[in-house]
């Protein structure tokens, strides 16, 4: 018997700087909802999507390699999330108004086309276009 899952809650996310990761994450539509609280502590961000981000604030390091994504050995864990968008055209175009730049850039089998950035933290975000 499978789970009955209906869905992702939320996607936790360490970073070592409220201010600086609530301003990259409210420039893509999050909306802060609570925090610092609990004993990690954590900050709570809301997309009208219905994707919700913990924004986990227990990093040490205001500039650490991202040891999942920027070292030659390969460790274990989440190396990024993926968002579906509704046009990787305007994705870019947003992005670079905001001044983020792209990690990447990849079409997938089937079509889709993706883009990939890094948040303040180096963590990766993957935005994603289906094909029409």
């Amino acid at each position: 018997m499978t789970l009955p899952i209906t869905g992702f809650a939320h996607i936790g996310i360490r970073v070592h700087d409220l201010d600086r990761s609530r301003a990259f994450y409210e420039s893509l539509g999050w909306d802060f909802v609570a925090g610092p609280i609990g004993p990690e502590p954590v900050a709570l961000l809301h997309h009208t999507a219905g994707l919700e981000i913990n924004l986990i604030l227990n990093s040490d390091s205001a500039d650490a390699t991202n040891i999942l994504m920027d070292v030659p050995q390969k460790h274990p864990g989440l190396t990024h999330i993926a968002i579906f968008v509704a046009s990787i055209d305007d994705t870019k175009a947003r992005l670079a108004e905001l001044g983020i730049p792209l990690s990447g850039e990849a079409t997938f089998p089937g079509g889709v086309r993706a883009v990939f950035v890094r948040d303040p933290d180096r963590n990766v975000l993957e935005f994603d276009e289906r094909p029409a």
